[in-house]
């Protein structure tokens, strides 16, 4: 099976090195930017690729939601499969890919846009066929885990260990979509959409780590607990929830021995128990190792991920509660339901009673609103 690229970047090498070498498959033209044609195997216009007949499937690693949709649509509507590790795209677009997939015949699959190489969405959508998928969810974004854990365990301040990232190539130059927990709502969509046919659009919470600084982390430390940033997912009572959030842990729970930049994912099936998968996820040869394994399971007759007529919906995360460790203004304090309260000057640190996550990250948005600095992160025991 020959297969087209879109995109030459970090990925994109990756994934025309690996197949040179995988069984089945054999590498076809890369769509490059214009001015960025230096080889032969190289196109710079998406007709070359939807027009060549001996292309039997296209790998998108592009990025962005346009021109990836586009191309996408003109690549499946020409009979071509067509896998991606574009989570935006997918989150934005999955359900319309989807339906021109079956409707044309052909593979719309993209478990790289979760978990680099960790099989966490190839899974679910396996799973989901014999077993009720409870919950999912876990440590899905590695440049906010890699902050965490050198902020925790180097005892270093957040915007030194935002520079290391982006001197890794763990960060981006404008980080806004790891460190505001979007990256990783985006991935919770995706399980949602693959394990229960609800692709969330509306009722969505998301919390990041940009508040979070160093006396934070030797405060909630000095408790036993550890930091992680951890996407939740899952069904409850009839409804679906999503949402994206710091939470304490206690020292022995498996989150905290994931380290640097590391993912963990888990679900939780009627049946299976507690399925948890780790492994690096992102970069160029997981990234690219997760494609391949897609353009590998087409020549299986693997077709779809998404269940068939997948929805866009709401979540309800009114339902989901528990406990909150919360530092604000001492002058705020008295907002929240308080199990226990520390004071230090100006500043309170709160331990709250159980609470509904809406409406923890509700009071959060309106004290911020007011000029409050905020940070909060939900304790697990």
């Amino acid at each position: 099976m020959k297969v087209a690229v879109l995109g030459f970047g970090t990925v994109g090498f990756g994934v025309y090195e690996m197949l040179k070498k995988a069984k089945g498959l054999e590498p076809g033209p890369v769509l490059v930017r214009s001015g960025k044609k230096d080889a032969d195997f190289k196109v710079t216009s998406i007709d070359e690729i939807v027009n060549d007949p001996t292309v039997d499937a296209v790998a998108e690693v592009m990025g962005g939601v346009e021109p990836a949709y586009s191309y996408a649509a003109a690549a499946l509507r020409a009979g071509k499969h067509f896998v991606t590790s574009n989570k935006a795209l997918v989150a934005a677009k999955g359900p319309e890919l989807d339906a021109i997939a079956r409707e044309r015949g052909v593979a719309f699959l993209f478990s790289a846009a979760c978990g680099g190489g960790v099989p966490f969405l190839h899974n679910l959508a396996l799973a989901r066929e014999s077993d009720e998928i409870r919950s999912m969810g876990g440590i899905l974004n590695g440049t906010t885990n890699y902050m965490l854990d050198a902020m925790q365990r180097l005892h270093l301040d957040y915007a030194d260990v935002l520079r290391d990232a982006q001197r890794l190539g763990y960060a981006e130059a404008d980080p806004t979509a790891d460190v505001s927990g979007l990256d990783a709502l985006r991935k919770i969509m995706l399980a949602s959409a693959v394990a229960y046919g609800t692709l969330p659009t509306e009722g969505l919470l998301n919390e990041g780590i940009e508040s979070v600084t160093a006396a934070d982390v030797a405060h909630f430390q000095s408790r036993g607990y550890t930091c992680r940033l951890i996407a939740s997912g899952g069904k409850q009572d009839g409804g679906v929830y999503a949402y994206v959030e710091p939470v304490l842990l206690r020292d022995g729970a498996a989150e905290c021995s994931v380290l640097q930049n590391f993912n963990m994912a888990r679900y939780e099936g009627a049946c299976a128990g507690s399925i948890v998968l780790m492994g690096q996820g992102a970069g160029r040869w997981p990234t690219a190792s997760a494609v391949l394994r897609d353009l590998s399971g087409i020549l299986r007759g693997e077709r779809e991920m998404f269940p068939e007529n997948v929805q866009r919906g709401a979540v309800d995360n009114s339902l989901c509660r528990h406990s909150y460790y919360v530092r604000l203004p001492k002058a705020l304090a008295e907002k929240l339901p308080a199990a226990s309260v520390e004071e230090e000057g100006d500043v309170a640190r709160v331990l709250t009673e159980p609470m509904a996550v809406s409406e923890m990250h509700s009071l959060a948005k309106q004290m911020r609103e007011g000029g409050a600095e905020v940070f909060f992160a939900a304790v697990r025991e």
